[in-house]
């Protein structure tokens, strides 16, 4: 029997198990829409392209599975490109698929045509412009093994009008053989030795995970492995929950805006054992300064990130369960030495527990303005262990990750590499369809915010219980306080001057909106938010000139840090 190309889209999505996907109606994907009525697959309309992307980005993140997101062509496919970038930069599986003119009219300037995938090409994994709808259920097969496989990414697929109408007979691949990629699952043997022995041999080891290891899902064999070498661990943004941040092990996020304890740790460690970290500047500082003392283990799946952008004395390419699982099996081969081994490496640990008391995370309370901070205590204090948080970018961003106990892996979502204002609210929205059971909270700050503040509506309709908390400071926070710390004070452009009414912004979409104005407010805010079945956006007025510290200068050693402002 013949199906459409529009038909053979969504069989094929059926097939490879998507029930939702994320996305925004216009005429070149038309047909798409008339037919998506007769499938089993959800649809979400999102209010516009961006968030439509960022909602698939967090139903992925939150899962595991490839999210799915869907525009039309010209200004449609160009408003998924932000979302696009920053699913590649943090290497999230998403299939994107974008409507396209007819492909008689490509090249001459049809109306709503544009070049996506010549726009995409440098931040999707691979793209495809679809030319015949014989090739289409090919493709769809190729781009879901191309965004889960390997180190995931988006995927993009530009299918023209007519080739959605035009038929054939559909017959789905059972498999997938693309020449030239072929991702390496399994560590080699010999490097997986020699790791077991610079482990056994060092003193003053530190785990080092980033992002890599929330993809792969090794939060359980992470956890064992540092137990296993009472390693202390220190992560990424991209890598906080993978590995419990309330654990004795767990010193914090590292880098810009690091714990002290995690920055010092690095600095003064003998063995770094990277797993599923890229070694970004916002992590490193000063290249030539970081971890100066140690030997680098770096295990990745992704062979191009090994040797980036840091020396390396032993690349392991391969999965990481895969590795860490043989690592561990080389380790317990020798149970005499890895019986004895966390005795020969107490000293480090005390050193590392008094860097710690000597300079915890802390702040400066108030009993008249709110701190940002305090909100976070709360928030972490009043939901449940299993809440999933996301956030938008900036200095609330920075807070939640100093401040919040993240006790399960794929329970903080945020925008790492590319650092997208406006990922919160969307990438919340697609997390709670994705977890209806969970809570789902948003920390956010007032200039992120309103960037893709209309997505309100997109709760609102689909009944989503996100809770919003917005840190207002009526500024630009972070920018602001770089403007403060590095440029004496000159506020160019980063005060918020227009007092927005966030209550009635909420309740204008048909939200619940809360206000705290005093650090007596804030916890009965966060408990009537919580006790709302729908949406619901709490406003806190917060310190306006509250800085994120520690803090690394730009051009720094990431053990060169200013402590408070």
């Amino acid at each position: 029997m013949k199906k459409t190309g529009s038909q053979i889209l969504l069989e094929s999505l059926v097939l490879e198990g998507v029930d939702t996907v994320f996305g925004y109606p216009g005429g070149t994907v038309i047909n798409i829409y008339n037919e998506l009525l007769d499938y089993p697959i959800k649809h979400i309309l999102t209010r516009h392209e961006q968030a439509a992307v960022h909602a698939a980005d967090g139903y992925a993140r939150a899962t595991g599975k490839v999210g799915v997101a869907i525009a039309t062509s010209g200004p449609g496919a160009t408003n998924t490109v932000t979302g696009i970038a920053t699913a590649y930069m943090d290497s999230t599986p998403m299939v994107v698929i974008t409507g396209q003119v007819p492909t008689p009219l490509i090249g001459n300037d049809a109306f709503q045509e544009a070049d996506i995938v010549g726009m995409t090409r440098s931040i999707t994994k691979h793209n495809y412009l679809v030319k015949d709808v014989k090739d289409l259920a090919r493709i769809i097969k190729q781009a879901f093994y191309i965004a889960r496989t390997g180190r995931p990414g988006p995927v993009l697929i530009d299918l023209p009008k007519d080739v959605q109408i035009a038929s054939t007979r559909f017959s789905y691949p059972e498999t997938v053989e693309l020449r030239g990629y072929k991702p390496t699952y399994s560590g080699n043997v010999r490097q997986v030795e020699k790791a077991a022995k610079m482990i056994l041999a060092s003193r003053r080891p530190v785990l080092f995970v980033g992002g890599g290891a929330t993809a792969s899902d090794a939060g359980e064999d992470l956890m064992s492995f540092a137990e296993l070498i009472q390693a202390p661990v220190v992560t990424t943004l991209m890598g906080m929950a993978a590995f419990p941040t309330g654990h004795p092990l767990a010193l914090g996020m590292l880098g810009m805006h690091g714990t002290y304890y995690a920055n010092m740790a690095v600095t003064n460690a003998d063995l770094l054992v990277a797993i599923g970290a890229r070694f970004d500047d916002r992590v490193t500082g000063r290249v030539a300064a970081f971890a100066p003392k140690a030997k680098i283990i770096h295990i990745d799946i992704d062979p191009t990130s090994i040797k980036k952008n840091v020396r390396v004395d032993l690349p392991i390419v391969g999965e990481l369960r895969d590795v860490i699982t043989n690592i561990m099996d080389r380790l317990r081969s020798d149970a005499a030495q890895v019986q004895a081994f966390p005795e020969l490496t107490a000293s480090w640990r005390s050193q590392i527990d008094a860097w710690r008391s000597q300079y915890p995370m802390t702040y400066k309370a108030s009993d008249t303005v709110i701190k940002p901070q305090f909100v976070i205590q709360k928030i972490r204090e009043l939901t449940a262990r299993d809440a999933v948080i996301a956030t938008e970018v900036g200095q609330h961003q920075m807070w939640t990750a100093q401040f919040f106990n993240f006790c399960h892996p794929r329970s903080f979502i945020t925008s790492g590499g590319l650092g997208t204002m406006g990922f919160g609210l969307p990438a919340a929205l697609g997390a709670q369809v994705a977890c209806p059971d969970r809570q789902v909270i948003d920390i956010s700050g007032d200039g992120s915010f309103q960037m893709n503040s209309q997505e309100l509506a997109t709760l609102v309709q689909y009944k989503l219980p996100v809770k919003i908390a917005i840190l207002n400071n009526n500024f630009l926070g972070m920018v602001r306080q770089w403007q403060q710390l590095f440029f004496d004070r000159r506020y160019s452009q980063t005060p918020m001057e227009l007092p927005i009414d966030f209550v009635k912004l909420a309740e204008a979409y048909g939200a619940t909106g809360l206000r705290a104005t005093r650090p007596a407010d804030v916890e009965g805010v966060i408990r009537k938010a919580l006790e709302i079945p729908g949406p619901v956006l709490m406003e806190f007025q917060v310190d306006r000139e509250e800085n994120v510290m520690p803090m690394v200068p730009a051009g720094a050693a990431i053990d060169e840090m200013v402590l408070a402002s």
